[in-house]
């Protein structure tokens, strides 16, 4: 045989054996396929949310194509579940908590509802999880009806006049009774075949500062990236060797829903310290769409309420249960609903249709919520909305300011603040001018607050506002949103604790006298010291009013009798650099 034909024979004989190899080592992988969605946030119905996509007639631009409703998210998850059969259906966290009407009146018991129709295999608490305080929370788990009242919710209003809980596990990997204790569950594991997948639980450890502090009192919530490669470490002692990190924590990306653009924020940086064991990131908590590659490690977010799922699909190695994240798969989908108006969307993002059972579900709870929420309170002459001034307040946080500052007249109250955190859509009339009624407000201000009357001296009240800027960002501090009669400037080039300039304060027109009391009403989440307004902790003669959002619907109510009541667009905070 000749050398060149010896060297044919022979690189064919190579050829043959990689391509064997290769072929053997594909026949080894199986896909695991992981659904995922986070920040629900009880969005049973569609609404006005959408998700910003190309648009068909010129892809340079973006859209927005209505997206999200609990049934239209439905029928996205089955037929992704009927693509591959090996699945997984994961929530990252704010599954319920600052939810609609539709949601929030039955103390978010619909939307465990309908997440057992259908189906979702697990959820990593989020901070919201906690709104009403660890032991509700507990009781949304392992059901029950709950039996003390609170305002106008109502438990166990489903058809059956009952409550089973959550048919899924919570996972809370950082969150710990003070005694050591677990709250729930750290991980679970599933098993397609030969593989197993763990999924590691947490939550941001920021949740005591961002939640109504007596309710998680008795816990304690610590590092994430700590607690999530202590659970991973677990994991892998089981031979479990395909992990994915739920982590209800977020961060920001440019561009697109599927791009990565100057990844940053705080997921990024607990990425950086997690266990390399670690496949995969689902992220959550700052509502934002972004499919990023880390190393070779996914860190994805599907945006909020419904509006995206995001699909990672697994390659896992039989022989040795290992994720092969070369040829690993991860992308955010929307969920069309069909109703943009756009014919040339609506082609090239064809409408899902409603799943049954789970339209049956909303259908029962918005006719038994239609009563209060359709109830008109009052006529608005056009929207208000949350444009901040230059100072940082804007027109709708000044009416509901005016709104509990009028509530709680009669326990002396003199200024009335409330957190920008708490204001959670615009107020829009139906029509301009138009009525709005107790469900628009609820959708507004769903926390279901207390309001809290309490003396301040001058100086405290000086360094409540200076706690605005807890974070320490001299440009982007948490604005307290004023009532009428309480103006003061601030500058941010100050240095942090003089950044409110003292001597402009002012109530009434008169100088704020720092050695002098005054009656300040807060909601009971801040007056608690939430959002890490700490002096107000310190308050004298704590008295309770109304819930925030009767508050404001008695406000709306009798400032409009005469006329459709307008915005107040003068700014009541002055920013000077």
């Amino acid at each position: 045989m000749s050398l060149r034909r010896l060297a044919g024979f022979a690189l064919g004989i190579t050829l043959a054996v990689a391509l064997t190899v290769t072929a053997a080592a594909s026949d080894r992988l199986t896909t695991v396929r992981i659904i995922a969605f986070n920040d629900f946030h009880g969005h049973l119905e569609p609404g006005e949310n959408a998700v910003q996509v190309p648009d068909p007639a010129n892809p340079a631009k973006t859209v927005p194509l209505r997206s999200g409703g609990a049934a239209f998210l439905a029928t996205r998850i089955r037929q992704l579940r009927m693509e591959q059969a090996n699945s997984v259906v994961v929530s990252s966290g704010d599954l319920i908590g600052a939810s609609p009407l539709i949601s929030g009146l039955f103390l978010d018991e619909p939307t465990i509802e309908v997440m057992n129709e259908i189906g979702i295999d697990l959820n990593a608490v989020g901070n919201h999880e906690f709104d009403r305080g660890a032991r509700e929370l507990l009781r949304i788990a392992d059901g029950g009806c709950r039996t003390d009242p609170l305002a106008d919710r109502v438990s166990c209003g489903s058809a059956q006049h009952s409550y089973a809980g959550a048919h899924f596990p919570l996972l809370a990997a950082n969150v710990h009774y003070r005694d050591g204790r677990d709250l729930f569950a750290s991980t679970i594991v599933r098993t397609f075949g030969s593989v197993r997948v763990g999924f590691i639980g947490a939550v941001t450890r920021s949740t005591p500062g961002i939640v109504h502090p007596a309710g998680v009192a008795d816990l304690r919530f610590s590092q994430e990236a700590q607690a999530i490669n202590e659970a991973a470490a677990r994991l892998s002692a089981q031979g479990v060797r395909a992990i994915v990190a739920v982590i209800h924590e977020g961060g920001e990306a440019d561009g697109g829903f599927n791009d990565c653009g100057n990844p940053r924020g705080a997921i990024f940086a607990i990425e950086r310290e997690l266990d390399p064991r670690i496949d995969v990131v689902l992220s959550a908590h700052t509502h934002r769409g972004y499919q990023c590659l880390v190393g070779n490690r996914p860190v994805v977010q599907g945006a909020s309420f419904g509006r995206l799922v995001s699909v990672i699909d697994l390659a896992i190695d039989t022989m040795n249960g290992e994720v092969v994240r070369t040829k690993t798969r991860a992308y955010n989908l929307p969920v069309p609903n069909g109703l943009s108006t756009s014919e040339r969307l609506r082609v090239e993002y064809p409408a899902l249709a409603a799943d049954a059972a789970v339209a049956s579900i909303i259908e029962h709870y918005r006719a038994l919520a239609a009563p209060l929420a359709g109830r008109t309170v009052g006529q608005l002459a056009e929207r208000f909305d949350r444009s901040p001034s230059a100072g940082g307040d804007h027109a709708l946080g000044r009416l509901i300011a005016d709104a509990q500052l009028a509530a709680t007249r009669e326990h002396g109250a003199a200024i009335a603040l409330t957190n920008p955190g708490g204001i959670r859509a615009e107020l829009r009339p139906h029509g301009e001018p138009g009525p709005v009624n107790f469900g628009d407000l609820y959708t507004v201000q769903p926390f279901g607050n207390a309001l809290v009357t309490l003396t301040l001296t001058g100086a405290q009240l000086k360094t409540l506002l200076e706690q605005q800027w807890g974070s320490g960002d001299g440009h982007r501090p948490r604005v307290l949103q004023p009532s009428l009669g309480f103006s003061y400037a601030w500058d941010a080039s100050r240095p942090p604790g003089s950044r409110v300039i003292a001597d402009s304060m002012r109530l009434n027109g008169r100088a704020i006298d720092a050695g002098a009391t005054y009656r300040v009403t807060v909601n009971d989440f801040l007056a608690s010291g939430g959002d890490g307004f700490r002096v107000l902790r310190d308050g004298r003669d704590a008295v309770g009013g109304p819930l925030d959002v009767e508050a404001l619907a008695t406000y709306v109510r009798r400032a409009s009798d005469d006329d459709p009541l307008r915005p107040d667009r003068s700014a009541r905070i002055t920013r000077r650099r």
